[in-house]
């Protein structure tokens, strides 16, 4: 808005100076003189503060934003995006360690102290350098060598860890679950009577 007033302005100063030069260019009479009036006119100071004030529209919305839009802007949509902070309803303690988790997840800390277990299992496994695919590893912690007899290690490669096992992790975690098909060919009947 101010640049249109400038641009009025520097038209107005052109048009003016042109004016000037055509006057003082025409061949005037050597008896022709102009004569100055000292009139005093009462005109108001002109500056570019009362430009600014009264002339200029600044940035304002043109339209008040419907009630239904600014809730919306500021809470959200239920089905969308719900701003407000909502509490769960669906957490669950876990019975071992006591911390909460979702229904749907397993024990964060839980998880956490698997996941450093198997860590410390892999790394035991690289400094042996064995492939756990050709072989049947077994994995056994401080003590337990003892209880099954030396001829039942024999052929495996045995992977030792200097700590109790932890109460979590059974010795039937190990266990392959699968079982060798039967060679029997008999078929007991059933239902019968």
């Amino acid at each position: 808005m101010a640049g249109i007033f400038v641009r009025y302005f520097e038209v107005a100063l052109s048009r003016f100076e042109n004016a000037i030069v055509s006057i003082m260019e025409r061949h005037l009479q050597p008896d022709f003189c102009i004569g100055a009036l000292n009139q005093q006119t009462s005109k108001p100071k002109f500056t570019i503060k009362n430009i600014l004030n009264d002339g200029l529209l600044w940035a304002v919305p043109k339209h008040r934003r419907p009630l239904e839009k600014r809730l919306s802007r500021k809470f959200g949509f239920p089905q969308y995006n719900w701003k407000p902070l909502v509490p769960k309803t669906n957490l669950l303690m876990c019975k071992r360690c006591g911390h909460f988790h979702e229904s749907y997840t397993i024990c964060g800390h839980c998880y956490q102290k698997v996941k450093e277990e198997s860590e410390a299992i892999h790394k035991a496994i690289d400094q042996l350098k064995v492939e756990p695919i050709n072989n049947e590893l077994v994995i056994l912690y401080e003590g337990e060598k003892k209880l099954k007899p030396d001829q039942f290690w024999q052929g495996r490669p045995i992977v030792e860890l200097p700590k109790k096992r932890p109460t979590w992790f059974h010795q039937n975690l190990l266990e392959p679950t699968t079982q060798k098909l039967s060679d029997s060919k008999e078929v007991e009947p059933n239902n019968l009577g």
